[in-house]
């Protein structure tokens, strides 16, 4: 690629580039010098189930390693001890060893369903925190002031209201900042609520004597399914890239037409000018948002799982959906013969949480059995040998019970 081409590449979906004109001297220096940049992005393994609003910023740094730079992943075992306070109203609880282990073991087995395993390092900052000793902490918390940590817009707001701040709080952005003196970063990576720790980084760069700190970049926070909130698990929209490809498939598919083009800027490799070429596809009536969708969900499960499964994962979509057949692939079990309430065999069987979420379900029409609405929330099946009760719930979840 040309440097243009390169830039055009690793802006696309980004946000900041401070300072604006540094990328193209560093991209310049690289090619002339051959020596690669070393890009850094930082995870505290707090969270390990990885969502498509994480991989806003893992597909950045895949475009980086396409260019041929070093990748670097750095999971923060030390930091996340203290918790990374950015958008929170409240300290977080502390992790344990254990569970920062365990999470991080996780992100390490996810990520490279993006990224290239041989040409990513994989480091954990407890490599040089673990010997710092106390003068070290003192001489990295002289390198900013109070007054600075507490502009932070999450700090300034819990000090308004009175709300605690821990101390060790107030270390996480120079902890963070320090392991870019570490790992000698030339670019960080962050999303756009993580620019404040991105720009102290730089300050703390130059205060160790680097005479060119890093460049950053911040990547925009995905909306989740409903459009609205940013992608989240606690708030249930999000699409996890563990997920099999049905249930990938029909959440892409239950997105807004607007919050599409969204996802295929931020969520595929397509160039600003492939994806306005389909826009303009639609407003001529040429292109039928219901298929770009489907292509955009194909290329999302091929990212994560293969095109193959991609492709069934669309016929098994359209089956249901077009054909309205049912699912060749339904779960069945056994059950004796005899009375048992639907609600408890949604429960036992993980097509509901709960009995009342069952209840609800049926009483609000989610539910059919053979094909029909049910609404009795009573409604016992299997009163006799022989029986099969085929229940779905909603549009994607279905069981098919045998009555002996």
């Amino acid at each position: 690629m040309t440097i243009d081409e390169q830039l055009a590449l690793l802006k696309k979906g980004s946000v900041d580039c401070i300072p604006e004109d540094e990328l193209q001297r560093k991209l310049e220096r690289s090619a002339k010098t051959g020596k690669p940049l070393r890009v850094k992005a930082g995870f505290d393994p707090t969270a390990p189930d990885i969502h498509l609003g994480h991989t806003v910023l893992i597909r950045k740094m895949r475009h980086f390693q396409q260019l041929g730079h070093t990748v670097i992943f750095l999971i923060g075992d030390f930091t996340g001890m203290i918790g990374d306070p950015s958008g929170r109203s409240a300290t977080r609880p502390a992790l344990t060893r254990e569970q920062i282990d365990e999470n991080a073991e996780t992100y390490k087995q996810q990520i490279f369903k993006l990224l290239d395993r041989e040409r990513t390092e994989i480091r954990f900052n407890n490599e040089w925190f673990s010997k710092f000793g106390a003068d070290d902490f003192i001489r990295l918390t002289g390198k900013a002031t109070v007054a600075q940590i507490l502009e932070r817009e999450d700090f300034k707001k819990r000090f308004q209201s009175q709300a605690p701040i821990s101390l060790h709080e107030l270390l996480y952005a120079l902890a963070q900042g320090y392991d870019s003196v570490a790992l000698e970063a030339d670019v960080e990576l962050g999303g756009t609520d993580q620019k404040f720790n991105l720009l102290m980084a730089r300050q703390i760069q130059q205060a160790y004597g680097v005479k060119e700190p890093q460049l950053i970049m911040t990547t925009p926070l995905l909306e989740g399914l409903d459009g609205v909130q940013k992608m989240s698990k606690s708030l249930g929209n999000y699409i996890g890239i563990t997920e099999s490809p049905g249930d990938m498939f029909g959440k892409v598919m239950s997105i807004s037409d607007d919050l599409m083009w969204r996802y295929y800027e931020l969520l595929t490799d397509l160039s600003l000018s492939e994806i306005a070429a389909l826009t303009e596809a639609v407003s001529r009536g040429d292109r039928h948002p219901r298929d770009l969708k489907a292509e955009l969900a194909r290329r999302i499960i091929a990212d994560f799982h293969s095109q193959s499964e991609a492709e069934e994962a669309s016929r098994e979509f359209d089956r249901m959906f077009r054909e309205h057949q049912t699912p060749s692939d339904v779960p069945t079990i056994e059950k004796p013969a005899g009375p048992i309430r639907l609600v408890k065999l949604m429960v036992t069987n993980g097509l509901a949480p709960s009995v009342a979420q069952a209840q609800r379900l049926v009483a609000q029409g989610g539910v059919r059995v053979n094909g029909d609405r049910v609404n009795d929330v009573k409604l016992e099946l299997g009163s006799q040998s022989g029986n099969e009760a085929l229940i779905q719930v909603g549009s994607r979840r279905f069981l098919r019970v045998i009555f002996k």
